[in-house]
């Protein structure tokens, strides 16, 4: 008997993709003034290498690694260095940014072209070109990408995953990447599995995307290419690494573990793309397809969007939001992050804006947990919510742990279900600090 290409749990809550789905990725004007934060990924901040009145172009290196587990970030427009101060971020602080004026010129480092020879690179030069790109997971988790190549020598990787699943609603980004630069995507998978010697290569992606599922075919025996391309049931949060490697390989990663301890590297779409511009034409990641949907948008885009560009600016380019708009998402509205300015920019894990309505941006009352266990049916990763809420109420982080609350890949279904309304990802997210913190006194 055939297995079912799925994993245990997950919610399907309403989609919303039908009109972003058939936008073309439209280029939105380059900002007045760029706000490139130094922190955009998982890790130590870059430090930054310019200072006020520099001139710099397109490409140019503004701020430096901050160690082996960080990523360098670059000029995305050219101008002059106006500022280097701390400024909004899309997570919710003040971050240290290099503000830039642009002089409306669009020029280039001359470097960043391409090479012809690219293929020829050994394994290491081309994870030094991932490095020196700055690139970061571009699904949102935004971990550098050169550490995510570079596994421990015990760590043999036979598999690299892409995740075109796309599962969060309203989010038409990776979608639209799918169905417009197939080649890109595809090799930027043949260098990922030369760099880390895997033999098979796997393409996930969902149903509802059935066009992606007939382009990413046609181009993989267009190519000649020895690539699966697997159309996966609609479920959310299919797009998670561990549930992506269950549904693919089913393989399942041990509590604690991480993709690598079952042979596989998962990578998304889009930073697969962003892995063949940084080896063939030393391009840094300097923009990224943004989805802009929601109720509250007038004119919802796909839009390749410089880092650094200010959300305002962005929303402009769709029209502007609706007087109706009561809260900006970052990403997309199961994980997402709530935006308090649109002063903050774009940065490299921005997949998506979507702006709600005011009457969609509030959460009812909640009320008594009366332990209908839904939380537990749709926990993808086998958990129980609702004790690890009540732990978390009662300060009891050591049964928290027991309970593997590091677990939790904080997608959001167990607060989606609950008919208490009780924010069950919030105390969770609340609790893995409380019980890392306890970690690191305990060292």
């Amino acid at each position: 008997m055939l297995r079912k290409k799925t994993f245990t749990g997950g919610v399907h809550p309403p989609e919303f993709k039908s009109e972003g789905e058939k936008k073309k990725v439209e280029t939105c004007p380059a900002p007045k003034t760029a706000i490139i934060p130094v922190s955009q990924h998982i890790g130590a901040p870059a430090q930054p290498v310019v200072e006020r009145g520099d001139t710099v172009k397109i490409g140019d290196v503004v701020a430096k690694a901050g160690g082996f587990v960080s990523a360098p970030v670059h000029a995305t427009i050219s101008g002059k260095v106006k500022k280097i101060e701390k400024r909004p971020h899309p997570l919710g602080q003040n971050v240290l940014s290099v503000i830039i004026e642009n002089d409306q010129a669009d020029e280039w480092n001359p470097d960043i072209q391409f090479d012809e020879q690219y293929e020829k690179q050994s394994t290491a030069e081309m994870i030094q070109r991932i490095s020196a790109a700055g690139l970061a997971g571009m699904g949102g988790a935004t971990f550098p990408t050169h550490v995510k190549v570079k596994p421990p020598d015990n760590k043999k990787i036979d598999t690299v995953i892409l995740n075109g699943a796309e599962c969060e609603p309203f989010l038409t980004a990776d979608h639209r990447l799918m169905l417009e630069e197939p080649e890109r995507v595809l090799k930027g998978l043949q260098l990922i599995m030369r760099i880390l010697g895997a033999q098979t290569g796997l393409i996930g992606i969902e149903n509802n995307k059935p066009d992606a599922v007939r382009v990413m075919k046609a181009k993989v025996n267009e190519l000649g290419l020895p690539y699966k391309v697997t159309s996966l049931p609609v479920k959310y949060p299919q797009g998670a690494e561990k549930q992506l490697i269950k549904a693919l390989k089913n393989r399942k990663v041990p509590a604690g573990g991480l993709p690598m301890d079952v042979g596989c590297v998962v990578q998304n779409v889009g930073t697969a793309a962003a892995v063949y511009d940084a080896i063939a034409y030393k391009k840094p990641l300097i923009e990224r397809i943004v989805s802009v949907a929601g109720p509250a948008i007038k004119e919802p885009k796909n839009l390749l969007v410089r880092i650094g560009t200010p959300f305002a600016e962005v929303l402009e380019c769709c029209g502007g939001p609706t007087e109706e708009m009561g809260k900006l998402i970052m990403g997309g509205p199961m994980m997402g992050l709530a935006q308090y300015t649109l002063d903050a920019p774009v940065i490299k894990g921005t997949s998506g804006l979507i702006a709600m309505k005011e009457t969609q941006s509030f959460r009812p009352p909640e009320t008594v947990c009366i332990s209908c266990a839904h939380c537990v049916d749709v926990c993808p990763m086998g958990l129980v919510p609702k004790a690890l809420g009540q732990f978390v109420k009662h300060e009891r982080y050591n049964d928290a742990k027991s309970y593997h609350i590091l677990d939790c890949i904080e997608c959001g279904s167990c607060s989606y279900v609950c008919p208490a309304h009780i924010n069950l990802v919030h105390l969770v997210k609340f609790g893995k600090l409380k019980v890392i913190e306890q970690q690191k006194k305990a060292g």
